[in-house]
């Protein structure tokens, strides 16, 4: 099984809606292609992990980086894991923002990644919010 991590940055046509349509497809497709994983948006960047068999994750990624509301993709990581790091999730999904629902960002993806066994992965996610904090 192939776990796939990116980040990218939403063009400037990618708003609320448009956000949720992405959710939306992603997990009809993700689904229908066996592709489980979690996609955190924070307003201006997209972190997401991808897992499943390695023809369907590659070809995920590849509309993921033909998708004209993302720009600059950047690989984080590409390796073989034993089992699923987000379960059956189709894709699981969190707009991460200061004063939303759970406390603060870096609390929110806390407690979505508790969870994650592996920890880099589980730090990948972390490190995105606690930037986002930051900035």
């Amino acid at each position: 099984m192939l776990q796939l991590t990116y980040i990218s940055t939403a063009t400037a046509a990618v708003g609320e809606t448009e956000v949720n349509a992405i959710l939306k497809a992603s997990r009809r497709n993700n689904a229908a292609a066996g592709v489980t994983g979690l996609l955190l948006y924070d307003g201006r960047r997209f972190l997401q992990a991808l897992e499943g068999e390695v023809a369907q994750v590659h070809a995920v990624y590849e509309r993921i980086k033909a998708d004209p509301r993302h720009r600059a993709v950047v690989l984080l990581s590409s390796r073989d894991v034993e089992a699923r790091a987000f379960g059956e999730w189709s894709m699981a999904a969190q707009r991460v923002t200061a004063g939303g629902a759970g406390g603060s960002v870096p609390e929110q993806v806390d407690a979505i990644t508790a969870d994650v066994a592996d920890p880099n992965l589980r730090e990948t996610f972390r490190s995105f919010a606690r930037v986002r904090a930051a900035a």
